[in-house]
């Protein structure tokens, strides 16, 4: 086995392993986001007791603002979690496509080299004249001008085969180089997931601790506070008369889509999950459009950026409400002012109002 031929199948061989230690299961990538703040801890002598009057509400109005904070830097890292991952999947894909055409292409120029070889040793039995001279040395003109002719042919295969040949290991040479520089991009991919997800536990933990500060009584009101939050901006968005310029009517494809997604309710949310059991945000939304025959991309900001953008009037059922200024949460409208989403961590797929958070856009995926 001759030098080059060693040096790219060892390539080969490296590209395999690499997919196969990449893509095990377990494997995290995202983002390099920056390092959260040290989480409050509790201890026994400053937990509440069961006898201890509620806070003020301005102090679990700052409780709320803090968790608001954690689940959307969670909601940031899961945005970018997601879609290293679906990078990731991507590149394995095309790294394995390019071992098989590696091989392929190998099998080519051995196919070649053997023909080239083969007509190496056929010269060699005539004792190593080329055909012209044979022919010359022929005395019939008859057999003469046939073999002209065959020469002729002869020379033009042995262009062909060696431009082919020429092809063929650069062809092999470029497959080997794009393999290469997949890994590196995947290997990148890898230690962003890794830290998105680092970044996700975290800001899901620090958060827990948080609640976990707090009575039963005093967890309640919270989530009072968070109701009467949601409330507040639904009605301020809704007295704004813009449900009365609302009337489109959705489309089949949409209305599978809705059905889908409001088929969900009740289901834990969990970040980084497309269903059956349970959903993050876009994973809600890209599953119900990829039921209803039209795939969205899988994060909430690649949905914003591709898909395209409607005037809020013009809304109608399926289409995708975008949410905060980075693009960090998605949800499906369903019609009436509402929507249905899976909101973060602790929640369960649930019924919404639009307006109950910052709306940046409106993007439709049929």
């Amino acid at each position: 086995m001759g030098r080059g031929r060693r040096t790219v199948l060892a390539a080969a061989v490296t590209v395999v392993c690499a997919i196969t230690l990449l893509g095990a299961p377990g494997t995290a990538f995202a983002s390099a986001l920056p390092d959260p703040a040290p989480a409050p801890s509790a201890s026994p002598s400053t937990s509440p007791s069961p006898s201890a009057t509620l806070p003020p509400d301005e102090d679990l109005e700052a409780v709320r603002a803090r968790l608001d904070e954690l689940y959307h830097d969670a909601a940031v890292a899961t945005d970018a979690y997601n879609a290293a991952r679906e990078k990731t999947e991507k590149q394995s894909a095309e790294i394995t496509e390019l071992t098989r055409d590696i091989a392929e292409k190998q099998r080519k120029l051995d196919e070649l080299k053997e023909r080239a070889g083969a007509a190496a040793r056929a010269q060699y039995r005539l004792g190593g004249l080329p055909p012209e001279a044979q022919l010359m040395l022929g005395g019939d003109p008859r057999i003469f001008l046939d073999g002209a002719g065959r020469v002729l042919q002869g020379e033009r295969a042995t262009k062909a085969l060696i431009e082919e040949t020429a092809r063929t290991q650069q062809d092999l040479k470029q497959y080997a180089a794009d393999a290469a520089d997949h890994l590196r991009k995947l290997e990148a991919n890898r230690k962003a997931k890794a830290a998105a997800k680092k970044r996700i536990e975290q800001r899901v933990k620090e958060a827990e601790r948080l609640e976990a500060t707090l009575e039963e009584r005093q967890r309640e009101r919270l989530a009072q506070l968070e109701r009467q939050a949601a409330a507040r901006a639904q009605t301020a968005w809704l007295d704004t008369g813009i449900l009365e310029e609302i009337d489109g009517k959705a489309s089949e494809a949409g209305k599978k889509a809705v059905e889908f997604a409001t088929a969900q309710l009740g289901k834990p949310y969990e970040w980084g999950a497309e269903g059956p059991k349970s959903y993050d945000c876009s994973g809600l939304t890209s599953q119900a459009w990829a039921v209803a025959g039209h795939p969205v991309p899988r994060t909430s900001q690649e949905q914003w950026k591709r898909l395209r953008r409607v005037d809020i009037r013009d809304m109608r059922p399926g289409d995708l409400i975008i949410y905060n200024g980075d693009a960090s949460h998605v949800a499906m409208y369903v019609g009436d002012g509402t929507i249905v989403h899976a909101p973060r961590p602790g929640r369960t797929v649930t019924l919404a109002g639009a307006g109950s958070m910052p709306i940046l856009g409106v993007v439709r995926p049929d």
